[in-house]
C-alpha cells in the first residue's frame, strides 16, 4: 500500500479492488443486413447490436462492456463460429446473474455464464435474430479471444452452371453464370499455401501487414454440385479471402491459367487480373486456440508480432 493510500485512509489498508471477470462469448450471425463487425457511428454492426444488449443488460450498475472479436468480418459476410470476449466487473457480473423474483432457478447454484447467456438472448431476440450468441463461458486464464487464436477458418460458397442453384441459399451463396473448372481452382489454390506475403491478396491497411501464413486452400464440389472453397490461416487480411477466392474463379474460367494467381503473389501488389468475390459467399466458421497452458504465451507473442509489423519490421 501507497503512503497516499494509507493517509488518505487514516492507516488502515484499502482492499484491492478484484480483476475483471473474462467472459468468451461464441457467436453466429447473418451479416446480409450487417456493415461488418466493427462498431460504427450511424451503421449497424454486429459489434454495436451485441454490445448495445450488453449495455441494456448492464445498465444499472454503471458498465457497458466493450467486446474484442477474434476476426472482424467485413459488411456482408457471415459467421457460424465467431469468437469474442468481454471483461466485466464481478460485482456487476453477480448484480445481473442473480436470481430474480419467481425465476424457476431462485434457491439453485447460480451458474452466471449461463444465466447470462440467457438474458443476453433475451435482448438480442430468441426467435429470428440475425446475431445468436451460442455459449458464454468462464474464459480460462490469458485468453484473449483475438491474439490467443492460432488460426481462423472461412468457406465460400459458388453455385456455377454445373450445380443446383437452390434460392433459399441465394443470401450466402454466390451465383456464376458458366461451369469452372474444379481441378484447376484446386491446383492454383494449393500453389499458395505456406508463409508468404499476400500484399497482391490485400486491401492495404496503413501500419499493418499482409504476411500470413494459409495454412489450407481447397475447393471440392457437394452433392448438389455446389463449389465450396475452405481456407485456413493464422489470420487474413482485409478482403484477402474473397481476393483468393476470386483469383481462383478466374483459373476456373480459363481467364488465368493455374499457376498465375502464384506470380501475382509473388509479384507482390494489388492487380486487376481478377475480381474480388461478392462478400455473402463467405462465412467465417471457426477460430481454433491452443491448450489453455499455452493461451497466454501465444497471446503474447502475437501481440509483439503485429507490433513488430506496425514498426515496419517483418518478423
Amino acid at each position: 500500500m501507497s503512503d497516499e493510500q494509507a493517509d488518505a485512509t487514516g492507516g488502515e489498508p484499502v482492499p484491492e479492488p478484484a480483476p475483471p471477470t473474462r467472459i468468451r462469448l461464441d457467436l453466429a450471425y447473418d451479416g446480409t443486413a450487417f456493415n461488418g463487425w466493427s462498431a460504427q457511428p450511424g451503421q449497424r454492426t454486429v459489434q454495436g447490436v451485441v454490445e448495445q444488449a450488453l449495455a441494456t443488460l448492464f445498465r444499472r450498475t454503471g458498465t457497458a462492456p466493450r467486446l474484442t472479436v477474434a476476426g472482424r468480418t467485413d459488411s456482408g459476410v457471415h459467421a457460424r463460429g465467431q469468437v469474442a470476449h468481454l471483461d466485466v466487473d464481478p460485482d456487476a457480473l453477480e448484480a445481473v446473474t442473480r436470481p430474480r423474483r419467481g425465476d424457476p432457478a431462485s434457491g439453485r447454484a447460480v451458474d452466471p455464464a449461463g444465466v447470462l447467456l440467457r438474458r443476453l438472448t433475451g435482448i438480442l431476440g430468441a426467435h429470428d435474430a440475425d446475431v445468436v450468441v451460442h455459449a458464454a463461458s468462464f474464459a480460462p486464464e490469458g485468453f484473449d479471444a483475438r491474439f490467443s487464436a492460432v488460426w481462423r477458418r472461412y468457406k465460400y460458397r459458388v453455385a456455377d452452371a454445373a450445380a443446383v442453384r437452390d434460392p433459399l441459399a441465394r443470401a450466402f451463396t454466390v451465383w456464376h453464370p458458366t461451369t469452372l473448372d474444379a481441378d484447376a481452382m484446386g491446383a492454383a489454390a494449393h500453389s499458395l499455401l505456406g508463409l508468404g506475403d499476400f500484399a497482391a491478396f490485400c486491401r492495404p491497411r496503413e501500419g499493418a501487414t499482409t504476411i500470413r501464413t494459409l495454412q489450407a486452400f481447397d475447393w471440392r464440389r457437394e452433392a448438389d454440385g455446389v463449389l465450396v472453397a475452405a481456407l485456413q490461416a493464422d489470420a487474413f487480411c482485409h478482403s484477402m479471402v474473397r481476393a483468393l477466392v476470386g483469383a481462383c474463379v478466374a483459373v476456373g474460367q480459363g481467364r488465368l491459367a493455374a499457376d498465375e494467381p502464384l506470380a501475382l503473389m509473388r509479384a507482390g501488389e494489388r492487380t486487376s487480373a481478377f475480381r474480388v468475390m461478392p462478400a455473402k459467399g463467405l462465412v467465417l466458421t471457426e477460430v481454433g486456440y491452443p491448450d489453455d497452458t499455452e493461451l497466454a504465451a501465444r497471446a503474447r507473442q502475437t501481440r509483439a508480432r503485429r507490433e513488430l509489423h506496425a514498426d515496419g519490421v517483418v518478423g
